[in-house]
């Protein structure tokens, strides 16, 4: 029999709330964490705005040796990891070090690190660059110092498919657990808002300039233009159902389904695969469309891409037939963190029975979505879709369910 995998620990760092409660407090009551950056002069670039995890002091939360050593992200992603483990009720030192992994997404590394080191290399001289710049910067090193600092030796990874990365890295959570390991630690904390980051987001041209904090991220609105980035996320713990049963953990749900697909290429007239990768998902879940009680919303806010979203979701539950949410126009894109914080609004949202909003949001009804908008919406949920795209033309769509 194959074993389910469930959610027993969550660990959140969010623009709009340090910590599970905080950010659920904030996300239903419709709580935005969008303004302008502080981590930087944003003055002479096009966009001024993001979404920047507040109140978080490195120093109050971890052992000053791994200071030098780590860039933003893998600080608040340890820090996640510790409050996802309480959560769960998990002493890693109580279990056998091969039978825990670590399964992290990433969309840029350790990039303020890595600006950091650049600096004194063409300011100062090679002397001057850290040793631990060979490795802070790298896509892998939340797995790595999660592993380390928790003693995890078991499957171990990452995975780097922009914003849908996320969701691909808690289908391989799942994946290992099926394969026996009974615990993987898995999600993302992307953290990338420093001059060096921000011209590469800018690059990609879906950034809003919008300097007005609610008008800048619209996604299925008439007056949608690029996006928010953000930093933050959230970190998973996945375990074995009958593991996590056995020790009497709170389940929060189990990851049900999943699928993903890769777009075709610009120009070909095929269709995006995005919709595809909703049918697979409620396939290997084996759920109806009609059993879908919310879709969590990939939302772009670049008109086409919203096009393209809405027409999937209409494609599989018919228009206007499923209930959409975006509380991501709280926090910014997250990156590789978005998903993972979207499957944590979601299990929250089935512990609770309400459906979180969509900010500042005046649905365009040509996209035909019901979308949940300014307010919370009272409903027994027990299972959702989380959706999730990423820039090159990645697709993810994960089913999770409420434990039975």
């Amino acid at each position: 029999m194959t074993a389910s995998a469930v959610v027993t620990g969550l660990g959140i760092a969010s623009p709009n709330g340090l910590g599970t409660d905080d950010y659920w407090a904030a996300t239903r009551s419709g709580k935005s964490g969008i303004g302008r950056v502080t981590h930087f002069d944003p003055t002479p670039y096009p966009a001024t705005l993001a979404g920047e995890v507040p109140g978080f002091v490195a120093e109050d939360q971890l052992p000053s040796r791994l200071l030098p050593q780590t860039d933003r992200m893998t600080r608040i992603a340890l820090v996640a990891t510790d409050w996802a483990l309480a959560d769960a009720g998990v002493e890693p030192e109580k279990m056998s070090e091969y039978d825990m992994g670590v399964i992290t997404a990433s969309s840029s590394g350790g990039f303020e690190f890595g600006q950091g080191e650049l600096e004194k290399l063409w300011g100062k001289g090679s002397q001057y660059v850290s040793a631990y710049q060979s490795f802070a910067w790298f896509y892998a090193v939340n797995s790595g110092q999660i592993s380390i600092r928790n003693g995890m030796k078991g499957p171990s990874g990452v995975v780097v498919s922009d914003q849908a990365g996320g969701l691909d890295a808690l289908a391989q959570a799942r994946r290992q657990i099926r394969k026996g390991t009974s615990l993987i630690v898995s999600g993302s904390i992307d953290a990338s808002i420093c001059p060096w980051g921000w011209v590469a987001q800018l690059a990609g041209g879906r950034i809003s300039t919008e300097d007005q904090p609610n008008r800048a991220y619209l996604p299925f609105d008439a007056d949608a233009a690029g996006h928010v980035p953000g930093e933050g996320g959230a970190i998973l713990v996945v375990e074995d159902e009958e593991a996590a049963r056995r020790r009497g953990a709170k389940i929060y749900g189990s990851i049900a389904g999943y699928g993903s697909t890769f777009d075709p290429k610009p120009g070909s007239g095929r269709e995006p695969g995005l919709r595809k990768a909703i049918e697979i998902a409620l396939a290997d879940a084996d759920v109806a469309p009609e059993d879908v009680d919310v879709v969590f919303a990939d939302a772009a806010a670049v008109p086409e891409l919203d096009r393209i979203e809405a027409e999937a979701v209409n494609a599989v539950f018919g228009r206007g037939q499923v209930v959409v949410t975006a509380p991501k126009t709280m926090t910014g894109r997250l990156y590789s963190g978005a998903a993972p914080l979207d499957v944590a609004a979601a299990l929250l949202a089935i512990d609770e029975g309400l459906i979180p909003p969509t900010v500042n949001v005046a649905p365009d009804a040509a996209y035909g979505l019901d979308l949940v908008v300014n307010q919370p919406r009272p409903a027994e949920v027990r299972t959702a879709l989380v959706l999730a795209r990423g820039e090159g033309g990645f697709n993810s769509a994960l089913v999770v369910r409420a434990a039975d």
